[in-house]
């Protein structure tokens, strides 16, 4: 059935449906879907003060609280278009994306000001109209010393007339978003440095949430997680997916998300039915629960954001079973609005453990593997994806050219060319890699380009190459290799100083290594060999303190001195679990973590040392 609805307005059902239920909760605040209605609608009308209407694009620049709720709500109901910013990156980052969205204003609450440090723009703080009103009786020009808009001016209640953008026009009745109007842009990684912007409709989501609803029954009873940030896409189908079936949605706080253990108690305190994970965080609450196993709720977990491939869930599973929660591995990208396909993982399918299947397209969507002359191919044969339907997103903001080049007409069709390559066997599609350089880092697409660029910006590098390695486990993350400039000296080069560079990345897109070489080797094709390059990069086989630091600094994040107690400086147990396991691989041993006498990288060093020794002895005597 064709879609008629928007965001907003399936809510609004919902909330008069059930105004007294909870519908979302973040630590001990919680907000009533009566609640959530009347402060979005509130924030909504101080919006439409800067004219926001359909079509215009408004930053949120909100942490992980029921606020980020409250703030994307009010941006869809004054009719605009969200453009979500995660508070916890580097404040010229989130003033690139706000300035290249062209935003109006932004959307944020007073404790994230330090984010929108760099940003220049007017700022709606949603949680501080008093003030911001105080601050516009005492600057009435709005502007500070230095001539920069500060703050957003917003009426007093119960006033007839709001500004909009402190001209003093009267603000236009207010008009409504309808389904073709765009209902968020989220950015994804950009090959020339820069990020790209995909404008996504109401019809796009609610035909994805009418989809989903109807294969996996959503609905009141069902308790969701907002795990992801709010400037990844998965969180729409998170957000949304709750908030438009009437369920409860739990916004879960970064240090949690980040600690498995604590994710794991948040799940069964909340009493969790809907838990969606990128593989890569699974796997590490997996293990969360196998160390401590007790009841849940969980009936559903969503795979989306990265390639599963289903050897991962084999512990899980053994425990577990496949029947309850049901795994689902979803595929999906942010042009074709988070998901495009659905595949019930079961027991079976750890036969072919290394195997990632996708299975068949959702309703509405359409899918097509073609060769490089774009020419459709037959089962069995590896193709690009290329997907048409509902869900394909407007294109990439202010980027025409590129819209055209990735969006294309074919048959008298739309199609979007994902750049993703895959198979079909019997109907079902196995998710195969990527065409080009793209990677898939912790659920986020990253193009190399743009983590080479801003390394580029060393002006001792003269060139860069960045790639995925995986430390085991399906741990991946980005390394770098670098070179100096043609007779330069690379000792000049220290990976303080390239990490340095990096420095306004987002997390996700900084290098965890930085090696530098003297040249990029090249394989018969011309293309760069990066196995050399991680067989140059290894440690030296005698330099095992060095190599068990480098672990626990990548574990634990920061500089751990040798000597120091890897549990005051806040490794947990599953950290030291992952440093070990880290260890074995690097150094081809097989040691448990019992050995050690104490828990430091000294100690640990020392352990490894000495198993070498003994299987050396192992292998000379035969």
């Amino acid at each position: 059935m064709p879609v008629t609805d928007c965001l907003h307005t399936i809510f609004a059902r919902r909330a008069a449906e059930q105004p007294h239920r909870i519908a979302v909760t973040c630590g001990d605040h919680r907000l009533s879907y009566s609640e959530l209605d009347r402060l979005s609608g509130e924030l909504a009308e101080r919006l439409r003060g800067y004219g926001v209407r359909p079509g215009v694009h408004v930053g949120v620049c909100v942490d992980r609280s029921v606020d980020l709720v409250v703030s994307v709500l009010a941006v869809v109901k004054a009719g605009g278009a969200y453009v979500p910013v995660d508070a916890e990156h580097p404040a010229a980052r989130v003033a690139a994306v706000l300035a290249g969205s062209r935003v109006p204003v932004t959307v944020a609450v007073t404790r994230t000001a330090d984010s929108l440090a760099e940003w220049s723009g007017p700022v709606l703080w949603a949680d501080d109209s008093e003030d911001d009103d105080a601050a516009d009786d005492e600057d009435t020009d709005g502007e500070d010393p230095q001539g920069e808009v500060t703050a957003v001016e917003v009426a007093a209640a119960g006033g007839t007339a709001e500004r909009a953008g402190g001209t003093g026009a009267v603000r236009e009745p207010a008009a409504e978003a309808g389904p073709d109007d765009p209902a968020y842009v989220i950015h994804t990684s950009g090959s020339t440095g820069a990020p790209k912007g995909v404008e996504v409709t109401h019809r796009s989501v609610v035909a994805l949430l009418e989809h989903g609803a109807g294969r996996f029954g959503f609905g009141s009873d069902d308790t969701w997680t907002l795990f992801h940030s709010i400037g990844f896409d998965f969180s729409v189908w998170e957000l949304w997916g709750a908030l438009l079936s009437g369920g409860r949605l739990v916004v879960v706080p970064g240090r949690v998300a980040r600690t498995p253990a604590l994710m794991l108690d948040l799940v069964r305190r909340e009493q969790v039915t809907v838990l969606n994970q990128t593989p890569s965080a699974f796997r590490q609450f997996a293990a969360a629960y196998l160390a401590d196993e007790g009841p849940d709720e969980l009936r559903l977990v969503v795979f989306g954001g990265e390639r599963l491939d289903v050897g991962v869930l084999a512990p899980w599973i053994a425990r577990r079973g496949d029947d309850r929660p049901e795994l689902v591995n979803m595929y999906g990208i942010t042009e074709v609005t988070v998901h495009a396909t659905a595949r019930r993982i079961v027991a079976a399918d750890l036969d072919r453990p290394s195997v990632s299947p996708i299975g068949r397209p959702l309703p509405g969507v359409r899918i097509e593997l073609r060769d490089e002359t774009g020419a459709v191919v037959p089962d069995g044969t590896p193709g690009e994806l290329y997907v048409a339907g509902a869900g394909l997103a407007r294109g990439y903001l202010h980027q025409p050219e590129l819209t055209a080049e990735r969006f294309v007409t074919s048959g008298g069709e739309r199609w979007y060319r994902s750049g993703d390559r895959a198979v079909r066997t019997d109907g079902d599609l196995v998710y195969l890699g990527r065409v080009d350089r793209q990677l898939k880092v912790r659920g986020y697409r990253i193009e190399p380009g743009e983590v080479e660029a801003a390394v580029l910006a060393h002006p001792g590098v003269g060139t860069a190459l960045v790639t995925a390695q995986d430390f085991g486990e399906g741990d991946v993350r980005l390394v770098a290799y670098v070179t100096p400039p043609p007779g330069a000296d690379p000792d000049t080069l220290t990976e303080a100083d390239l990490a340095a560079t990096v420095a306004d990345l987002p997390g996700y897109l900084r290098p965890s290594r930085f090696h530098v070489v003297a040249d990029i080797p090249l394989t018969v094709q011309g293309k760069a060999d990066v196995a050399v390059l991680d067989r140059l990069a290894e440690p030296a086989g005698d330099d095992a303190v060095s190599g068990v630091k480098a672990i626990a600094d990548e574990v634990l994040r920061r500089d751990v001195p040798v000597d120091g107690d890897l549990f005051d400086l806040g490794a947990t147990s599953l950290a030291l679990t992952r440093i070990v396991a880290m260890v074995n691989d690097r150094f081809g041993i097989a040691l448990t973590g019992a050995e050690m006498e104490e828990p430091t990288v000294g100690c640990l060093a020392e352990v490894v040392d000495a198993s070498r020794r003994h299987h050396s002895l192992q292998q000379v005597g035969g």
